[in-house]
């Protein structure tokens, strides 16, 4: 039995069917079970309890516990779950406290590996599934207004994060690594919007706006403010310089990483 925390989210869902496909048995984490609409082979059942009998290994998702993950591993070692996969971020690469989203996800990090279970950190960079915060403006007006047009990251498809950590629960490959997971190719913004413009068979466009009024919007948008100042300075200091591919993905499931062009594909009703 595997434990999925975040079970209807980006990466928990396909998750979830990745290991179903494999013969897994999985246990769903939801808020919300009867909305979760989940493949029928998932025992889901409320986040809030989080049963353990039977587990034997555990997906952590951050973004589930902003107290981070020790009362999740303290009922794991309680019983006798034997491994934790995290959904880390590539941030963690910048260990500057200033990163608070590196400092975040480090300090989990540093967490699960003292609690004395077997471990890996996924680390992918940004999610192509980002853009679709987009799909209103582009939806009304064809543009998107964000910052840095020409900033820099290799987004990845949320079913290739899911793939990877499939594996790292159903072999010993990965136990004990951090494998930095990114999309095939560097892309900017402006590249993202016109991607998709090509998807959905019209013109996109990216407008730049300043700094100031993206960190209005997002703090606007439930993002503490803090976290906004991140994400702007991890933006302003990838603009004009090309995003690192790296070959972790490939090498751990033997397949190429899918294109963003595909997922715009996959995607163009969310845009259209």
């Amino acid at each position: 039995m595997i434990l999925i925390t975040g079970a209807t989210g980006n990466v928990g869902r396909h998750l979830v069917t990745e290991l179903l496909t494999a013969g897994r048995k999985v246990r769903a984490l939801s808020r919300d079970p009867a909305s979760a609409r989940l493949p029928s082979g998932a025992e889901v059942v409320r986040a809030d309890d989080a049963p353990m009998d039977d587990v034997e290994a555990v997906f952590f998702n951050p973004a589930t516990s902003s107290n981070g993950p020790g009362e999740l591993l303290a009922k794991a070692k309680a019983r006798g779950v034997r491994r934790v996969v995290m959904l880390s971020a590539m941030a963690c690469l910048d260990e500057d406290p200033a990163n608070l989203i590196s400092r975040h996800h480090l300090e989990a990090e540093r967490e699960i590996e003292a609690s004395g279970l077997e471990w890996t950190f996924l680390r992918p960079g940004a999610f192509a599934a980002n853009t679709l915060d987009w799909a209103g403006q582009i939806r009304e007006s064809g543009v998107v207004r964000g910052p840095y047009a020409r900033a820099h990251m290799t987004p990845m498809h949320e079913r290739d994060i899911a793939a990877a950590a499939a594996r790292a629960f159903l072999s010993d490959d990965l136990v004990g690594t951090k494998p930095v997971l990114s999309g095939p190719e560097s892309l900017t913004h402006a590249d993202q919007a016109r991607i998709i413009g090509e998807a959905i068979g019209r013109p996109v466009g990216y407008e730049e706006v300043t700094p100031e009024a993206a960190r209005e919007a997002m703090v606007g948008n439930g993002m503490p403010g803090p976290f906004a100042d991140t994400v702007l300075r991890m933006y302003a200091s990838a603009e004009d310089t090309p995003a690192e591919v790296y070959p972790e993905f490939e090498r751990i499931t033997g397949r190429r990483a899918r294109t963003f062009a595909e997922w715009a594909a996959e995607h163009a009703s969310d845009f259209s």
